[in-house]
């Protein structure tokens, strides 16, 4: 293609989802609700952790991160969403485009990390439960935290920077926010090299993460197998199920579209999947870690009765 034949206009389009008039109020106003339900489960999650010293421990610690994590990243990409949900096409500058697309993947790459770490803090509790306190300590929870964000966005800078460098001779995003492959299709050349790269980079970070919590889980079901009754391996279960659950949403949603191929799905089907992790999973990761835990339930009817108490007090 003759790149000297095509003029940049400055600018993309989000083309966003298609409804029609009737359907766009009821969309726009169902998808702002699951926003602001998502950040305020989000933002309970964090307070409680925080306000109830009986949370005080590594995996609440991780479960918060998570949280913070997750406002983030339902921030990224919700508000054009909304925008073109509410506007239709939608015209977004190359300069925050690309940004966008950075801090996209730099948080689910980071989740990726986060998750792992996670399942290593269960399989410390429950394989290792003597040492536990020591090999979990604060400084060694800080420190976890802080490297899952620090190799997340440094992994994201390689997709990120490929795809600045692309010449693009289209502009319209096929997608609610910009996004590799919707990107990538944009450009005036052959892209097969920059999809190779971007596949090496997201797999091995998500692929070998996803084999850490699988062995990792495999030496907790062993070791939940060996215990003496049926009521301790119930227990023990119940502290996993919930993030094996979160593991499941993400990953599923997410291998579906970096990991197959976008050649053989419907046109439309990426950005329908990506409403998966990018919308739904922040929003049911409050839900799964409150209505099925037991301590997050009681915590939160203990700082509901303070508050009324100090109210009553005031």
């Amino acid at each position: 293609m003759d790149l000297a034949n095509h003029t940049w206009t400055q600018s993309f389009l989000l083309a966003g989802f298609t409804t029609t008039g009737a359907l766009r109020p009821l969309v726009f106003l169902g998808t702002l609700c699951i926003y602001l339900l998502t950040l305020a489960g989000n933002l309970c999650i964090i307070v409680l952790v925080q306000a109830d010293s009986r949370l005080c421990t590594p995996m609440y610690f991780f479960i918060s991160v998570l949280s913070f994590l997750e406002l983030w990243y339902v921030s990224t990409t919700v508000p054009t969403l909304l925008h073109t949900l509410l506007h239709g096409r939608s015209p977004i500058s190359p300069a925050v485009c690309l940004v966008q697309l950075y801090v996209f993947h730099s948080l689910g790459m980071t989740e990726c990390y986060l998750l792992g770490v996670m399942a290593l803090d269960r399989y410390l509790a429950i394989c290792r439960p003597l040492h536990y306190q020591a090999l979990m300590s604060r400084q060694v929870q800080l420190w976890l935290a802080g490297a899952t964000w620090v190799a997340g966005f440094s992994a994201a800078l390689v997709p990120a920077s490929l795809t600045a460098t692309l010449p693009f001779c289209l502009k319209e995003v096929a997608h609610y926010f910009c996004d590799l492959a919707p990107l990538m299709r944009l450009a005036c050349v052959d892209t097969r090299w920059h999809k190779g790269v971007h596949g090496a980079v997201i797999g091995v970070a998500t692929g070998c993460n996803f084999v850490l919590i699988l062995g990792l889980y495999g030496g907790i079901l062993r070791a939940v197998l060996k215990l003496p009754s049926a009521a301790s391996r119930a227990k023990a279960f119940s502290t996993c199920s919930s993030h094996i659950t979160v593991v499941v949403l993400f990953y599923a949603s997410a291998f579906t579209v970096y990991v197959g191929s976008p050649g053989s799905r419907p046109e439309g089907t990426d950005k329908r999947i990506a409403l998966v992790y990018a919308l739904l999973t922040p929003f049911l990761n409050p839900i799964i870690y409150t209505l099925r835990n037991k301590e997050v339930k009681e915590a939160m009817k203990r700082v509901r009765v303070r508050i009324w108490t100090m109210l009553k007090e005031a």
